[in-house]
């Protein structure tokens, strides 16, 4: 006679229709705000890029480490910070090795923040985007200003698009309208995505300013209740596309794909990864030997084992404005935990939205309209 089989684990919900996880979302978000502030405070002329992200993911890891004491679980950085100046798209955080690591804010800088924070593999990511040293008494204007209120209108519509049985397509068109009103183009191929636990990079995406290319075999999905969206919007002020920057990657991510490493380094360095960042995004700067970091991870990157953050930019002479957020999508409508924190009176674009159909879209609630009583 046989023996019994075992029951089953009970399958946990891990959507935000368990109330453990979205407030794990929500905690998580909280670090995220407080962290975006101190870190916007540090963005001053004369301050060192990498300082200022080093500063930044030492603060998130002391907030995570005080909160969920007694559950085993990992909870940190979901995203390192991230400082990218101008032209550059985004994920430039230099390390001490490199050259970028004297990178120095400047005033007048358009500098774009980003970063993230995760608890029990839920991760809560912003981005904001700031011109070093500009106030309401010395607002933001011209090109520069374009580009920063056409990425942040573009946002606003995107949150409120995001509504169960609404198509992605849907909104890479409406953004592109946004982005041509303030003369200014979405950065090509750039992707939002669906965010699950441990999963930043989920299956449902939403696509800005793509080629035939990037449409191939790109899904055209509708989006659905209690899913969990990190929304990237990138708007500039040149062409909209994108080129390889000569500034080495130092932003990366373990993958689920499995080979067999040849060299010691490479392997000592994928075990220190998943043990520190899991399948978070992580800095070079975060392992213990930098030298042998950068051998390694060369191995990993080829055998795809990690995926590379790679640092792009526009053409010279363009700014690149983003904002991002964490967006929850639930039955009484979207629920924005993470505040990019825009502020209208620094940014003055003489600029706006003419189209009768997206401005009465933006005056709209995030919650759905109530449907009319029978």
């Amino acid at each position: 006679m046989s023996a019994p089989k075992a029951a089953a684990a009970p399958q946990v919900d891990t959507t935000i229709a368990n109330p453990s996880a979205l407030n794990k979302y929500k905690d998580a978000a909280a670090i995220t705000n407080e962290v975006l502030e101190k870190v916007i405070a540090k963005c001053v002329a004369g301050a060192k890029v990498m300082d200022i992200c080093v500063e930044g993911d030492k603060l998130i890891r002391e907030a995570t480490k005080v909160i969920y004491t007694k559950q085993k679980f990992s909870k940190g950085v979901g995203f390192p910070v991230t400082i990218s100046l101008n032209n550059v798209v985004a994920h430039f955080s230099p390390i001490p090795s490199d050259p970028e690591a004297a990178t120095v804010l400047a005033e007048g800088d358009v500098a774009k923040i980003q970063l993230g924070t995760q608890i029990d593999g839920y991760c809560a990511t912003v981005a904001h985007t700031l011109v070093v040293g500009a106030s309401a008494d010395k607002p933001v204007t011209g090109a520069k200003a374009d580009a920063i209120q056409a990425a942040h209108t573009a946002l606003e519509a995107t949150i409120r698009m995001i509504r169960p049985g609404n198509k992605n397509m849907e909104i890479t068109k409406v953004v592109d309208q946004i982005a041509e009103a303030y003369g200014t183009k979405p950065v090509e191929g750039m992707l939002s995505h669906q965010q699950l636990q441990n999963v930043t990079d989920g299956e449902k995406q939403i696509i800005l300013n793509p080629m035939e290319a990037h449409l191939k075999d790109f899904k055209r999905v509708e989006f659905g209740e209690n899913e969990v969206y990190c929304v990237d919007i990138l708007v500039s002020t040149g062409e909209g596309k994108v080129r390889p920057s000569t500034t080495r990657t130092t932003v990366y991510k373990k993958t689920s794909t499995r080979y067999q490493l040849k060299m010691a380094a490479s392997r000592a360095v994928l075990s220190e990864i998943q043990t520190k960042a899991g399948s978070f995004p992580f800095s070079l700067r975060d392992l213990e030997d930098e030298r042998k970091a950068r051998m390694g991870i060369i191995e990993c990157a080829k055998h795809q084992t990690v995926l590379p953050y790679d640092i792009v930019q526009e053409r010279e002479g363009a700014f690149v404005a983003q904002f991002l957020t964490t967006v929850l999508v639930t039955k009484k409508g979207n629920v924005v935990i993470c505040d990019p924190r825009f502020n209208q009176a620094v940014v003055k674009s003489d600029k706006k939205v003419e189209d009768e159909e997206i401005t009465k879209l933006l005056a709209t609630d995030y919650a759905p309209p109530k449907k009319a009583a029978k």
